[in-house]
């Protein structure tokens, strides 16, 4: 087994640990790695939804215990996010453009994990009708055609319009990043999908670091520390995806 190996089955676990902490699949996480290793797009992407998949439900069970779900605003986000991730999944980007559009992506989870985005304890916005699906929608469509689940995106526009908790986001994400996947994966089932035999390796890997993350941040675990150094390699990550 080489060294990247070693390197790829802790650092997958790591990234789970750290998402599920605040209530993410870690898929972007995921894809940079993945990426950045050389795997194909048609591989990373299905690799990554099966993931998410597990991890954001284990940390949906997990966050649902600590507080109230807002049913109403899932509900509206939801309506038009599963369709448009499964239209998302059937469109295949070229390698080039789908790093590039990735890269952009992780500065979201880096300003999240560093702490940049405010969080509102009060409602800045009043939240309209349309607002939800539409939402929704542009994060599902985007989501499907990345292979993510959208909660890197979602998280910080909730909670900057105070639009619900930390809690209540954290446990509203995680089941709309679940339902994304889901409907992502179907999505990108047209074509024809391949998984590489390390992935039966990091599933229960990753499982377990998503786990063991989602049932401390529930707890009310801050590793600030490790949530900064997360902030900087996928800063790192970004920056190297981007520029090619």
């Amino acid at each position: 087994m080489e060294l990247w190996d070693w390197f790829l089955y802790f650092l997958m676990p790591f990234a789970a640990f750290m998402y599920a902490s605040v209530g993410h699949g870690g898929a972007s996480s995921y894809l940079m790695i993945l990426a950045l290793m050389g795997f194909a797009p048609e591989e990373i992407r299905p690799s990554a939804l099966i993931l998410n998949m597990f991890v954001s439900m284990i940390s949906f069970l997990n966050y649902r215990k600590s507080g109230q779900f807002p049913l109403s605003l899932f509900l509206s986000l939801i309506i038009f996010s599963i369709p448009a991730a499964y239209l998302g999944g059937t469109l295949l980007l070229e390698t080039g453009i789908y790093k590039k559009i990735l890269g952009v992506l992780l500065i979201f989870p880096v300003l999240r994990f560093a702490g940049v985005f405010p969080i509102s304890d009060t409602e800045k916005v009043e939240r309209k009708w349309w607002m939800g699906p539409m939402l929704g929608f542009a994060i599902g469509l985007l989501s499907g055609m990345i292979g993510i689940g959208g909660g890197i995106i979602l998280s910080p526009i909730i909670l900057m319009l105070g639009w619900a908790g930390v809690k209540e986001t954290a446990a509203l994400s995680a089941l709309f990043i679940f339902l994304n996947s889901v409907s992502g994966f179907l999505g990108a089932s047209v074509f024809h999908i391949e998984f590489s035999t390390q992935l039966w390796i990091l599933l229960p890997l990753t499982i377990a670091g998503g786990a063991a993350g989602a049932y401390l941040g529930a707890k009310k675990f801050s590793p600030k520390f490790l949530k900064y150094l997360l902030a900087f390699v996928l800063a790192f990550a970004a920056v190297k995806l981007i520029i090619g």
